[in-house]
């Protein structure tokens, strides 16, 4: 039994290790970036991590130079996420 818990703790720590575990990115086209209501448009393939089907969102960013680097028309892939209870980018490829 303790040799079981211990390779499944071994495992684990591996997995977390190699990033098997990492965020999964979306792919997007930035639609509108709206500076001054530091909020950016985003059509988006399914969000599987928010259980969300593919559409045209609005979103915040986990910072202002997030939101400096994106231009209408961008092709983007980014991890979203709920922040304080608004949908926000939080990382950007």
């Amino acid at each position: 039994m303790n040799v079981t818990k211990y390779i499944l703790a071994a495992t684990t720590v591996s997995l977390m290790v190699t990033g098997a575990w990492a965020a999964e990115f979306t792919k997007g086209v930035v639609k509108k970036v709206d500076v001054k209501a530091k909020k950016v448009t985003v059509i988006h393939e399914e969000l599987k991590s928010l259980e969300m089907p593919a559409m045209t969102m609005v979103f915040r960013t986990a910072n202002d130079e997030m939101l400096a680097s994106l231009k209408d028309g961008q092709k983007i892939e980014f991890v979203a996420d709920r922040v304080n209870g608004k949908l926000t980018i939080t990382e950007l490829k």
